[in-house]
């Protein structure tokens, strides 16, 4: 079997395709749910509170 280079990147896009997709499903998956939520309020956490005097301005 010969191998040219349309071989090549037909076998280089379908592994790029299956990667995709497993990082895809690992990413939705439930058990990671609480980790991404957790992440997601990261930004939020070291925020001081607004001061009245502050909000006038």
């Amino acid at each position: 079997m010969e191998i040219d280079i349309n071989t090549i990147r037909g076998l280089i896009t379908t592994v790029l395709l299956i990667s995709f997709l497993g990082v895809v499903f690992w990413a939705y998956s439930g058990k990671r749910k609480s980790d991404f939520a957790e992440a997601a309020r990261l930004p939020l956490q070291d925020d001081e509170p607004i001061r009245a005097e502050e909000k006038k301005s």
